[in-house]
């Protein structure tokens, strides 16, 4: 078994290898890049199957404060229309 080892290649994958190198596959799905919002403001550029711009993530809304979540799930409701 060990004289076999010699006949075949091993690849080292790992994170940086996948990052420095293309994707290895016979047909490539079309990727566009998009920016990635995190609930904290800060951002990443990602690569999405969708044509799109911006994707925002979701807020938490039990990590607010209370006056913050009562505002933010009134957003959410819809709004009264004021009779003439």
């Amino acid at each position: 078994m060990s004289s076999l080892k010699g006949l075949f290649q091993y690849r080292c994958l790992n994170s940086l290898s996948a990052s420095l190198t293309k994707p290895h596959r016979n047909t490539y799905r079309r990727n566009y890049p998009t920016v990635l919002v995190y609930p904290d403001g800060s951002t990443i550029n990602i690569r999405c199957p969708e044509p799109r711009q911006i994707v925002k993530l979701p807020v938490n809304i039990w990590t607010l404060s209370e006056a913050d979540r009562k505002a933010r799930l009134e957003l959410g409701k819809p709004k009264k229309k004021v009779k003439n």
